[in-house]
């Protein structure tokens, strides 16, 4: 029985039926198969000494491939663990996925792990991968690997045995002596893993996340397919660690966290005028195309029923009684109703639209609001400004007619675009996030709804001129409608997921939105759901990572800070402080009895962008000496001068 393989170029050859990829290969040529680490069938990547039992479409991956990146990290992953077993008999493995950026791999040991092991256990690994052994697949049966596992010790592996589900194929890799139970696929041999892998971190990790279980000890690490990509790598966690916008917001007094309010921001005064600027700027981005609302903080649970997010959304929700209700759960006469601090804008936006009667003539209506949204996270998964439980959304919703609806998302896209070329964000990925598995709707509105956006998805890479690159996301759109995703990447190449567009035809049926047709019939709207930048606190740790903390001048929250050289120009730095006041800029003075090279010193660490040092001569001249952040030189200038520059530097990138 033969099977036909069509290959890349399209040509297609019968081969005998359970013929493998690596005698393909070999047939070609046998330098095809020396680079050749596995292979692809119909798109699935699968291991090359697997028999092809179907005519197929079949791909050969290089380790150049950058599908063979999940591979090089698989098996590195399986050579930690057989390097941490010849060199401490007795551990037990566990288990050892890839994770973004790299693997990892939990261990039981009496003696955790700590980062001083890790020369040798990365030479080890080195010699390991030297040995060249090649990766071979064996299906045994259940009886036989728990056999297996138990001779050895291996209790985690007895139990991960019994987890895989029956009609499951139980799969065991050997690389020379050493086996584990794995799914694969692999690459051909252990050689092809190469050395540039890097041992990261050590941490705890409860077997299957279970505080109840056994605690072990889990090593993280990565793995490139080139030493310079690694070193790329490594130098990008070096420079987020100088950027890491918690340390920045302690250097520069920008805002705090503390364990009474879990997940929100205490801002202070610099970090708050900074997170105003934002509003002021993305309020006037919008002022001439929407209407600002502000929808209750607090709605009855029932609105939340009818939106569907009570049914489909509820862990990641608030909800609150009175305290006496709490207090005196049995009083009949307390108001005992359940209410839920709102996790979105949309159904306050929806009654404000259904509050008083809309014509065709009046659509779009397009509603934005700056508003506090909160959002149940674990505590574990905070972080900084990136990842809270209470935060602001520049949100909007658009109520539009179907005809109207591909030009709107496109308004959107080009009000998108223009907001991060202004915030120096120029590459953008925009994908196109699908129907999710758990959803509200029929078939036909999702796929009527995706129609549109892929229509649109494709005008904006053609009407972009190659700034926006697209993609899918399968299965990742919202229970209520498909949506864009929009994807920023940072000044030191990493990407951020930020903007949102969402088409949801859902929620204005279930709450009985209307608008009043020319036939003066009732019609429903389309409702669309936008936010540029996603939570405004977020936004702004990327902004001061990517900036590093130094800001443009119009973003800065102090923008000047003028030093007296001696106590005898203080009263003349207040008056420059008047001056810069009249000119719109933010500054201060810094009067403190210390030497002028202390305070450059301090003002430089907290990123202000300009001193003015002042002393005798400097009030005598009505001039200031300039020091901008990051150069050593100065310049003096006649301080009418010096303004006049600095405001024409600080107008928003919206005014100019």
């Amino acid at each position: 029985m033969t099977i036909t393989v069509t290959f890349p170029d399209g040509a297609a050859r019968q081969f005998p039926k359970d013929i493998t990829g690596k005698d393909i290969a070999g047939g070609i040529s046998p330098s095809l198969l020396k680079r050749t680490v596995a292979m692809a069938l119909d798109g699935v990547v699968c291991d090359l000494a697997d028999p092809i039992t179907r005519d197929a479409k079949i791909e050969f991956l290089n380790r150049e491939d950058p599908r063979a990146l999940e591979l090089i990290r698989h098996d590195c992953a399986h050579v930690l663990a057989e390097a941490v077993q010849e060199l401490w008999p007795g551990t037990q493995v566990t288990i050892g996925p890839v994770i973004e950026n790299g693997f990892y791999y939990d261990f039981a040991r009496d003696t955790p792990f700590t980062p001083e092991d890790f020369p040798a256990i990365e030479k080890k690994m080195r010699e390991i991968i030297a040995r060249d052994a090649a990766f071979t697949k064996e299906e045994w049966s259940r009886d036989q690997a728990k056999d297996f596992f138990r001779a050895k010790g291996e209790a985690f592996k007895v139990e991960l045995v019994d987890a895989i589900p029956p009609d499951q194929t139980l799969k065991m890799y050997k690389q020379g002596q050493w086996i584990d139970l794995c799914r694969g696929p692999h690459m051909t041999s252990t050689g092809k893993i190469g050395n540039a892998f890097k041992l990261m971190k050590v941490a705890g990790a409860y077997w299957r996340g279970d505080s109840n279980n056994p605690m072990l000890t889990r090593l993280y690490g990565t793995a490139f397919a080139k030493q310079e990509e690694l070193d790329a790598y490594l130098h990008q966690l070096e420079e987020a660690e100088k950027r890491d916008h918690r340390r920045l917001g302690r250097e520069m007094d920008l805002f705090h966290f503390q364990d009474e309010g879990p997940g929100t921001v205490f801002w202070h005064s610099k970090g708050w005028t900074m997170f105003q600027q934002l509003i002021a700027y993305n309020r006037r981005r919008i002022r001439r195309t929407y209407e600002e609302v502000n929808a209750p903080q607090i709605l009855d649970k029932s609105l939340w029923e009818t939106s569907g997010h009570w049914g489909w959304y509820q862990e990641n929700m608030f909800a609150v009684k009175s305290a006496y209700a709490f207090m005196n759960p049995k009083d009949e006469e307390a108001d005992q109703k359940v209410f839920a601090l709102k996790p979105m804008n949309c159904p306050g936006h929806v009654q404000i639209f259904k509050h008083g009667l809309k014509s065709y003539r009046d659509l779009p209506i397009r509603l934005a609001e700056f508003g506090v949204v909160h959002r149940y996270e674990a505590s574990g998964a905070l972080h900084g400004l990136m990842r809270v439980r209470g935060f602001t959304q520049d949100d909007a919703h658009v109520f539009c007619t179907e005809e109207q609806l591909e030009d709107e998302i496109m308004k959107i896209n080009d009000l998108m675009m223009s907001v991060y070329r202004d915030f120096g964000f120029n590459e953008v990925v925009v994908k196109l996030a699908t129907r999710p598995e758990k959803r509200v709707g029929t078939d036909a509105m999702w796929d009527h709804a995706e129609a549109i956006l892929r229509r649109a998805l494709t005008r904006m890479a053609a009407e972009s001129n190659g700034a926006i690159k697209t993609g899918i996301n399968e299965g990742e759109g919202t229970f209520y409608g498909p949506k864009f995703e929009y994807t920023l990447r940072d000044a030191i190449g990493r990407d951020w997921q930020c903007g949102t567009t969402q088409v949801d035809f859902n929620l204005p049926e279930r709450f009985g939105a209307f608008y009043i047709g020319p036939d003066g019939e009732k019609k429903q709207p389309v409702m669309v759901h936008r936010a540029i930048v996603g939570s405004l606190e977020r936004f702004l740790g990327i902004i001061i990572e990517s900036y590093a903390g130094h800001f443009p001048l119009w973003l800065a929250p102090e923008q000047i800070v003028v030093c007296p050289i001696t106590n005898e120009a203080d009263g003349y730095a207040e008056q420059v402080v008047e001056a810069c006041f009249a000119a719109g800029l933010r500054a201060r003075a810094d009067l403190r009895n210390e030497k002028i090279s202390y305070k450059v010193r301090e003002h430089s660490l907290a990123k202000v962008p300009v001193i003015f040092a002042v002393g005798k001569r400097e009030a005598d001249e009505a001039t200031v000496t300039i020091r901008r952040l990051g150069s050593q030189a100065q310049t003096t200038l006649p301080l009418k001068e010096a303004l006049a520059q600095l405001e024409a530097e600080a107008v928003p990138p919206d005014q100019r």
